[in-house]
């Protein structure tokens, strides 16, 4: 079976998966790992069609489930029992739901804002009647047309060079046949509304304050979802780049008082 590709970090501690959002790749995290690995052992993993990942044709492969699947393939591969999980954007959908489907196996999960994860109804429906036309277009258009998605590395000109050179770099492994699969498959199906009232694992939202449109989905979150602590840090969309000191010190935080 075709598993995403990752890469296990040197570090002490219990096990944390980072998974990126949506065009990123596992170099969002450059900023994070070596003060994270004080506490955990970091895990980056790719999406399809992102990074070193493949991009496979089925597009069953894409949907949020089977990603909840895979994660917990990785987990099995690395022999342990329970470990912690964080997300990036889409990447927090992916690993919400994973930590919804799964709280046997999560002592907690960590996300970022991500308008996928608590996406309303109406936000869903717009997505999937625009999806297969979406996917067609980055099928027919190849790199250029990803290249023009608002969320493409090349346009984050407020991350630190280092991360923007990085991600900007990683741009040219971006597949169009696991993109578009990705807008036809992933996103659409991405939200957790629905399985966040029953969450049973303690979570953490790194909120990036800054992020105008995300406040009322934060605000949601927090009335609705269960188990789940809100840390405000001054910061956009991509909070754990652009203040990745007050990020890793939340993270560092949760993780601590979840492993008590």
């Amino acid at each position: 079976m075709k598993i995403i590709h990752y890469h296990v970090h040197s570090g002490r501690g219990p096990h944390l998966l980072l998974v990126h959002g949506f065009l990123s790749s596992s170099a969002q995290w450059l900023a994070n790992i070596d003060e994270l690995s004080d506490i955990c052992i970091p895990v980056t993993a790719e999406l399809w069609g992102h990074g070193n990942s493949p991009s496979p044709e089925n597009i069953l492969l894409y949907h949020p489930d089977h990603y909840a699947s895979q994660f917990e393939m990785i987990r099995q591969a690395l022999n342990i029992d329970q470990w912690f999980v964080c997300g990036y954007s889409l990447g927090a959908a992916l690993t919400a739901r994973y930590s919804c489907l799964n709280p046997e196996k999560i002592k907690g999960h960590i996300m970022t804002n991500s308008n996928s994860a608590f996406a309303d109804e109406s936000q869903v429906k717009d997505w999937k009647s625009t999806a297969e036309k979406s996917g067609n277009n980055i099928e027919k258009g190849g790199l250029s047309a990803i290249e023009k998605i608002p969320v493409h590395p090349k346009h984050a000109k407020s991350l630190p060079k280092n991360i923007y050179d990085a991600l900007h770099a990683d741009s040219k492994l971006l597949n169009p046949i696991g993109i578009a699969n990705t807008l036809r498959e992933t996103t659409p199906n991405a939200s957790i509304r629905h399985l966040a009232t029953n969450n049973q694992s303690p979570a953490l939202l790194c909120w990036g304050t800054r992020e105008k449109r995300f406040v009322a989905l934060k605000e949601w979150a927090e009335n609705n979802m269960t188990n789940l602590q809100v840390e405000p840090i001054e910061a956009g969309h991509a909070v754990n780049m652009q203040d990745a000191r007050k990020f890793n010190l939340a993270v560092s935080s949760f993780i601590k008082k979840c492993s008590i």
